[in-house]
């Protein structure tokens, strides 16, 4: 009986030693399970981020093309004022300046620029003071735009470069 005994309590102290090694593998394949699910993760959003980098050069690429074919045209009215101007036909020169002016105030008003407005009171959004003069304006009004500002869609590209009055002159 005591061998009966002996062998009882081998096999419930080996017991726990096999629970615990189930245990531990059953955690260590679950430990690789989620080193698997992290590291495909992980190649996912490489190449994810490779995608959008690609992607967004293409858009560039794409949007610089479609610009520079507009452009196009005014290129070659250039070409003709500077032709015009080697024949010496001042007319046709000052023509051909105007148009291609015209064409290239049109072509980027159509793609959301606009000029600022300089008439008024100075506005420190979208004006840059250059001076402040004495003058019969009023106090803060713009009295010469030096150099043309512009928006493009809402954000200030270039602001307007102004001379500001600083009221009027002392006697």
């Amino acid at each position: 009986m005591n061998d009966t005994h002996e062998n009882v309590e081998q096999v419930e102290s080996a017991a726990p030693e096999e629970g615990a090694a189930d245990d531990l593998a059953s955690v260590t394949a679950q430990r690789d399970e989620y080193l698997d699910a992290l590291q495909r993760l992980k190649a996912e959003f490489d190449n994810y981020r490779k995608r959008v980098a690609r992607e967004q050069a293409e858009w560039h690429a794409r949007a610089t093309e479609r610009l520079v074919g507009e452009l196009l045209p005014v290129l070659d009215d250039l070409e003709r004022a500077l032709e015009a101007a080697g024949a010496h036909e001042e007319a046709k020169l000052e023509e051909g300046v105007a148009l291609v002016h015209r064409s290239l105030a049109d072509l980027l008003a159509r793609h959301g620029l606009t000029e600022i407005a300089t008439d008024g009171q100075f506005d420190p959004h979208t004006q840059e003071a250059l001076l402040s003069q004495p003058s019969e304006a009023a106090e803060g009004a713009v009295i010469q735009v030096l150099q043309k500002g512009y928006t493009l869609g809402d954000r200030v590209l270039r602001p307007a470069r102004v001379i500001v009055s600083a009221g009027a002159p002392e006697a």
